[in-house]
């Protein structure tokens, strides 16, 4: 309920009830989303320090057989801290649905079933943002000017100069005709790729960029409202003024604050040139198994599923201060099974969406899947498989792969009417210049030819784009 005074035509004030529905997440809701969109990694940390911050909270001598993978199974629980430490940049890079959580990871807190993985990893921003340009409807024009923002990105991921400036620079350098509107559209579309922010040209846009994006942002409305009117309250921490401003209690300032350190003001920041020259070590968060028979099976890593109680001498306890830190430990506990069995869900649902690729490991076998897809398979919202489904790994028989790479929108149709994503096309295309006679290298049209003969209907343009994306030169260089 919200009062406002309105003025008669006499001048006179009147104050009114005005009723606003307004949804905010509760503190048990707020605390699953932070637990889901964590790796395995933060997840430990996170568990040892709400042990430690809590003495009532303590891990359970066994664990608990019900929670766990198919069949009951339980991989792993919290385990203690191990020496060494690892740091591995695993920034989401979803394709225009959702954004996810970048979190980089602490202290490894084991070393089981750690592997080496490269795939997008190795490729540097301006990569990663050419590759998203095929899930868009673009134009060649418009595909010139994306090019050419992309190339005017800062090595933060984002936009120093002006559009006037660029217009005319582009048309000065690169004989590119173009106007500042025109530039404006195409923007507007970089700004839908990932990592959310990119191709932001302030930092106010930037973090703006990312709130919209994110539909389950706690406080999203209040933080769309912060950071487009009261920016400058915001930038001096003026959060006291700022509760006044946009009607919140003290309490949920505290939360805001705490939240406005998921925000990132340097999109691209964590990937660069050097990029490639880095391999990472990653602990997956699932691990997935195939039988001979082609059963596949799903558990949680190790490390996905503390088991924790309250402490048995909480028990009979009356003062105030005890019964708060139960209450918190409590509500702990409940995220985390919730947590695990959000994760399960996804997992088996996208499992059973990649089945034959589960089972085989050929990455052409790889279905065009989006967040809608396991969202309607599951009953969770595109949000909730996001953070289930960012930053996450899973370890198969083939390699560990990230979850974001298994998600691709449909590049192109078979003649038989089956959609294929740009990766199938990849892979196909990558094993006919394997093959190809080295003193007779394959054209682009001669390759295009091919790709067709096998049911890929796609344009020359795109193979060569394609062959470009893989770091494949033209025909006359390879011999």
């Amino acid at each position: 309920m919200s009062q406002k005074n309105l003025q008669t035509q006499s001048g006179q004030q009147v104050q009114t009830q005005q009723q606003v529905q307004q949804q905010q997440l509760l503190p048990q809701q707020v605390l699953l989303v932070r637990l889901t969109e964590m790796p395995v990694e933060a997840l430990q940390q996170r568990v040892e320090q709400e042990c430690m911050e809590n003495p009532w909270l303590e891990v359970s001598a066994s664990p608990d057989p019900s929670e766990g993978g198919e069949n009951g199974e339980t991989d792993g629980w919290l385990s203690p801290r191990s020496e060494g430490s690892g740091e591995a940049d695993v920034a989401f890079d979803y394709r225009s649905e959702e954004d996810m959580p970048d979190f980089l990871s602490g202290p490894s807190h084991s070393n089981d079933a750690a592997e080496y993985v490269s795939y997008d990893d190795t490729l540097s921003l301006t990569d990663r943002l050419r590759e998203q340009m095929a899930d868009f409807e673009l134009t060649d024009h418009e595909k010139e000017l994306m090019e050419y923002l992309i190339g005017s990105l800062d090595e933060d991921g984002l936009l120093g100069k002006s559009l006037p400036v660029l217009a005319d620079e582009a048309e000065l350098y690169q004989g590119i005709t173009t106007s500042p509107e025109e530039l404006e559209k195409v923007l507007h579309v970089l700004q839908q790729f990932d990592p959310p922010g990119i191709g932001a040209r302030s930092l106010q846009e930037c973090l703006l960029l990312q709130v919209r994006r994110d539909g389950k942002f706690p406080y999203r409305e209040k933080f769309i409202t912060l950071l487009s009117k009261y920016f400058d309250d915001f930038v001096h921490k003026r959060w006291s003024r700022l509760a006044q401003k946009l009607h919140v209690s003290l309490w949920d300032t505290e939360q805001m604050q705490k939240e406005v350190l998921r925000l990132n003001p340097r999109p691209g920041g964590s990937i660069g040139s050097k990029t490639s020259d880095r391999i990472l070590a990653i602990q997956p968060d699932f691990l997935v198994d195939t039988d001979d028979d082609g059963t596949v099976t799903v558990t949680l890593a190790k490390g996905n599923q503390p088991s924790l109680v309250i402490s048995p001498d909480a028990e009979g306890q009356k003062d105030a201060f005890v019964r708060q830190y139960v209450e918190r430990g409590q509500m702990f506990i409940t995220a985390l099974q919730q947590r695990s069995e959000t994760m399960m869900r996804t997992m088996q649902a996208i499992v059973s969406f990649q089945k034959p690729f589960f089972q085989t490991g050929d990455e052409t076998l790889l279905r065009p899947m989006k967040l809608d897809d396991i969202a309607s398979a599951t009953g969770y919202d595109i949000s909730t498989i996001s953070r289930a489904a960012g930053s996450k790994y899973v370890e198969t028989p083939f390699g560990t792969y990230p979850l974001k790479w298994l998600f691709s929108l449909r590049a192109t149709k078979t003649d038989e009417g089956d959609d294929v994503t740009a990766r199938q096309v990849k892979a196909v295309l990558h094993r006919i210049i394997e093959k190809e006679d080295k003193q007779e290298p394959l054209s682009d049209e001669h390759l295009t030819q091919m790709l067709r003969q096998k049911g890929f209907n796609i344009a020359r343009r795109t193979v060569a784009k394609y062959r470009e994306q893989m770091g494949i030169p033209v025909a006359r260089m390879r011999k």
